[in-house]
C-alpha cells in the first residue's frame, strides 16, 4: 500500500462549478451594477443597443435579453421612440414602483410626510459634510431652475427631497423611498401644472434644520410642508367643494 488517499484521484476535494454563467445572466448583472451604482440614476436613459453591445462586447441579441430581462424585473422601462429608462435601482423597488403606480395622489403624500418626516429628523442627526454639500447644491439648483421657470427644476426638487433621505443613512428607507420616485415626480410635475407654486421657503428651512443638526426643527418643517400639500386633496369620506 503506499499510503495516498483514494480521494486524492476520484474524489477531489474543491467542489468544481457544474455550469458557467450564463453570457446574458452576465450581461444582466453589468447592467444592473450600473443601475444600483447610481451611474445610471432613476429617471435617467440608458444607452443604445448599439452602444451597449460596444461596451460589453457582446451582440445585440445578448444585450437585448438582458435589457428586457430589467424590463420585466421593474428596473427598466421601454418607451417608444423615446429609448429604455431606469425607473428602480432594485428588483424590490420594481415591485413596489408597480404597486404604487395607481395610487391616489393623497395616499401617497401622506405616506411621504410619515417618511420624511422620520428621514428629516434622522438626517439632522446622522448627516456628514458630503450630504451636507449635496443639499446645499441641490437646494440652490432647485431654487434657480424654479426661478428661471426650468424643466429641470421638478428633476432637483425630486433629488433633494431624496438627498434627504441618503443623510438619513438609512438604506432600507433610501430602498423604499427609490421605489416612490416615479410617482413622486408625476405628483410634483401636476401641481407645478396646476399651482405653479415653489415653495423655496419650506425648503430652505427643511435644509436650514438638517444641517444645523436641529431633528426636531428638521421633522417640523418637513411635517407641515407635506402638510399643507395634502391639505390641498379631500380627505376620504368628505365631499369636495
Amino acid at each position: 500500500m503506499t499510503g495516498a488517499s483514494r480521494c486524492d484521484e476520484r474524489y477531489p476535494v474543491a467542489v468544481q462549478p457544474v455550469r458557467r454563467t450564463s453570457l446574458i445572466a452576465q450581461v444582466t448583472e453589468q447592467l444592473r451594477a450600473e443601475i444600483r451604482s447610481g451611474r445610471w440614476p432613476i429617471g435617467s436613459r440608458i444607452p443604445t443597443e448599439p452602444e451597449l453591445a460596444e461596451l460589453t462586447g457582446t451582440g445585440r441579441n445578448t444585450l437585448r435579453e438582458a435589457v428586457q430581462a430589467l424590463v420585466h424585473a421593474g428596473m427598466l422601462e421601454r418607451r417608444q421612440g423615446s429609448g429604455t429608462y431606469v425607473i428602480a435601482n432594485s428588483e424590490v423597488s420594481g415591485a413596489l414602483a408597480k404597486y404604487f403606480a395607481d395610487a391616489q395622489e393623497r395616499d401617497i403624500l401622506e405616506l411621504r410626510q410619515a417618511l420624511d418626516t422620520t428621514a428629516a429628523a434622522l438626517a439632522a442627526q446622522r448627516r456628514d459634510e458630503t450630504d451636507i454639500a449635496t443639499m446645499r447644491r441641490l437646494l440652490e439648483e432647485r431654487s434657480q431652475s424654479w426661478d428661471e421657470d426650468n424643466p429641470a427644476a421638478i428633476e432637483a426638487d425630486v433629488q433633494l427631497h431624496r438627498a434627504i433621505v441618503v443623510a438619513s443613512h438609512n438604506a432600507v428607507y433610501l430602498e423604499f423611498y427609490d421605489s416612490l420616485l416615479p410617482v413622486i415626480e408625476a405628483g410634483i410635475r401636476s401641481r407645478t401644472s396646476k399651482y405653479g407654486e415653489s415653495y423655496d421657503a419650506e425648503h430652505r428651512e427643511l435644509v436650514q434644520a438638517v444641517i444645523d443638526g436641529d431633528p426636531e426643527r428638521a421633522a417640523q418643517a418637513a411635517r407641515c410642508f407635506l402638510g399643507s400639500l395634502i391639505a390641498e386633496y379631500p380627505a376620504p369620506g368628505s365631499e369636495a367643494e
